[in-house]
């Protein structure tokens, strides 16, 4: 497997794999609004050895108190049926953080499954009083600190991109 940034011709395959993976185009329309519109930081594939597009991450600005933080926010993160529960998504997950390092960003936040997001290190946003605009996800809004002591510097409501606000 090789875990790579996404490069123009992987465009539709990660717009076929999205619209594959989850129940609705949502997401698959979230990721091409938020491409179009440049809020993309990050974006990696997972790939076969025969170069097949498995899996995928993205990441875009988010906002934290109403200040630009330089927090990333991780949605979506897909996976392709036939290639999970075998480490895709932990290791996409790994090598965004070690990018995200490289280049300075100092935190991640998820809204997602917790038993899912704490084997990858993400905790719980509402310890350090940090929340977002959704209802009921006190328990599924995690955080990840790539640099020491970043998470602590801020606390209030979380916002992602506008794009975020037309997901249906």
């Amino acid at each position: 497997m090789l875990i790579r940034s996404e490069a123009p011709a992987d465009i539709l395959l990660i717009d076929k794999l999205l619209k594959t993976v989850f129940e609705t185009d949502a997401e698959a329309n979230l990721v091409m609004r938020l491409r179009e519109n440049g809020c993309r930081t990050l974006s990696l594939v997972a790939c076969t050895d025969e170069g097949e597009v498995i899996g995928h991450a993205f990441f875009s600005p988010v906002t934290v108190a109403g200040q630009e933080t330089n927090w990333q926010g991780l949605a979506p993160l897909a996976v392709r049926e036939d290639h999970r529960h075998q480490g895709v998504g932990l290791a996409l997950l790994a090598e965004a953080q070690a990018t995200l390092a490289d280049f300075d960003y100092p935190a991640v936040v998820v809204l997602g499954d917790p038993s899912y997001y704490h084997r990858a290190g993400y905790q719980a946003a509402l310890q350090y009083d940090l929340t977002c605009c959704w209802p009921a996800t006190e328990e599924a809004f995690m955080v990840l600190e790539i640099a020491p002591g970043s998470v602590q510097q801020h606390q209030g409501l979380v916002e992602y991109c506008e794009e975020f606000n037309t997901l249906a």
